[in-house]
């Protein structure tokens, strides 16, 4: 299992097994990239990105922990269901992710998500509302994973 944590660099010199993630400029939206040596780190790195872009979690202890099972499915479609699962999370209960662990489940993911009301968090940028799939990719490279994905704000 892997939890997740802010690591986030300009993403030069990786070495092989590295992991981290950043927001990169966008006109309007949210960009975010993530790596990691897996898919499963990748992912868990990916929600961490875009929670730190609309959100200060540090120092904020999570009131909860929810499990979340995503079905099999392609990579590009893991990625972003799981965005949307936060996204709908955000909206609905009002929890934001302070810490993500996941595992690959029979070709799926299990995520467990250890969250915080949004009131409990310092609100720093636009809250995302969807996940766009212009431009979206995840995928292995030569440092191990690597995704990238653009959030309507």
């Amino acid at each position: 299992m892997f939890m997740g944590g802010d690591r986030g660099d300009d993403g030069q010199g990786r070495q092989a097994g590295e992991c981290g993630h950043r927001a990169v400029p966008h006109p309007e939206n949210i960009r975010i990239e993530a790596w990691a040596a897996c898919r499963e780190h990748c992912l868990a790195e990916a929600v961490l990105a875009m929670v730190e872009c609309f959100a200060d979690v540090s120092g904020v202890r999570p009131t909860a922990v929810d499990r979340v099972r995503l079905a099999e499915a392609s990579d590009d479609d893991l990625l972003a269901a799981l965005l949307d699962e936060i996204i709908f999370r955000l909206e609905v209960y009002g929890q934001v992710p302070v810490d993500v662990e996941a595992d690959e489940a029979d070709g799926g993911l299990d995520v467990r998500l250890a969250v915080t009301g949004l009131a409990d968090v310092e609100v720093t940028g636009a809250v995302p509302r969807a996940v766009a799939w212009d431009e979206l990719r995840i995928g292995p490279g030569p440092y191990g994973w690597s995704c990238a994905v653009t959030v309507d704000a």
